[in-house]
This record gives structure tokens, sequence and C-alpha cells, in this order.
């Protein structure tokens, strides 16, 4: 899974190229460049298994976090957040590895649109998505940017993505039981 967050990220990245000159001694050259003002933001806390990956890409890249306490399908609950003070400035890759409602993903959103984030510079970076959470989102979204590295079957009665992956924070920082 860590190797398909890479990818997955380094992907999202290429979408955050532009032109660039580049100097070097005696010569200049046509290039590409990440857009400056690249900032991620990991939802709390399976989010924060791709951070990383974004490193390793963009090394000193900002992340902010965002923490929603999720009951069932109706994750609308902020508890925490802390941001880039110019998030407003920049293109931002909301991480997160699976999307299952999208509700928790949609509240994320929202905290970003209200901090003045252009819905257009939001890229949503996800491993696992179920066809309703993918829908929830780009529905009420649709200048954002989704990508997805797998669409699963749908969501179970206890909204989970099925076949999914369970628990997807416990599995990687092994506190699953």
């Amino acid at each position: 899974v860590m190797l398909g967050a890479h990818m997955l990220v380094f992907i999202y990245l290429c979408q955050t190229l532009r032109d660039a000159l580049l100097v070097c001694p005696g010569s200049v050259y046509t290039g590409v460049d990440f857009c400056k003002k690249l900032c991620g933001v990991s939802i709390v806390r399976s989010g924060e298994s791709m951070e990383n990956a974004l490193r390793a890409c963009c090394k000193g890249i900002k992340i902010g976090k965002i923490l929603i306490h999720r009951v069932g399908d109706n994750g609308q609950q902020l508890i925490y957040h802390k941001l880039p003070m110019d998030i407003d400035e920049r293109h931002v890759l909301l991480l997160d590895p699976v999307l299952g409602t999208g509700n928790s993903a949609n509240q994320a959103i929202d905290l970003l649109r209200r901090k003045g984030v252009a819905e257009e510079r939001i890229i949503f970076l996800t491993l696992i998505s179920a066809p309703e959470g993918i829908q929830c989102v780009c529905t009420r979204f649709p200048k954002l940017k989704l990508v997805t590295s797998e669409i699963d079957t749908g969501l179970s009665e206890e909204f989970r993505v099925i076949p999914g992956l369970g628990e997807y924070g416990d599995r990687y920082f092994g506190t699953d039981n």
C-alpha cells in the first residue's frame, strides 16, 4: 500500500506542474516546475499515512491537519484543524486513503473553502473509494479534482467500503487487534 501511496502522490503532483525557465551556468532551458505555494492537508488519522510519500516527492512541503469525528455515515463533527496561515494562496493536496460515504471529505473541503481555498485548487488524493463517496464529493464540489487508485464495489450497511481494507489507520499504525 505504501508504494501505491507514493505513486498516487506522484501522479497528483504531476497535475500541479507549470512551465518554467531553468537557468544553469551559461544556459537557459525550458522545462517544468511544481507550482509554488503547494501544501498537503491530511485528514487525521489515516491521511497521515500518506504524508511520508508527499514529503518524499516535495521536500519541506507544509502539511496541515484536519480531525473530523466519524460515527456511522454522518462524519460531520469538526474536532480540530491546523492549517498553514496562507492556505488561501495555495494549491492543496487533501490526503485520505479511503473514501467511503464522502461525508468526512465534504466536511474537510468545506473547511478549506471557508479558509479561502478555491475549489479548483483542491486535489483530493485517495487510494480506495466507494462509488457513493465519489458521487457525494464530486456532486457537491464539481470543480475539485479527485484521483483514486481503485473504486471498490460500494458500502456495507455499516457504511464501510467493501471489500475495502478495514480500518486503514489502525492497520497502517499497527493498532488493530
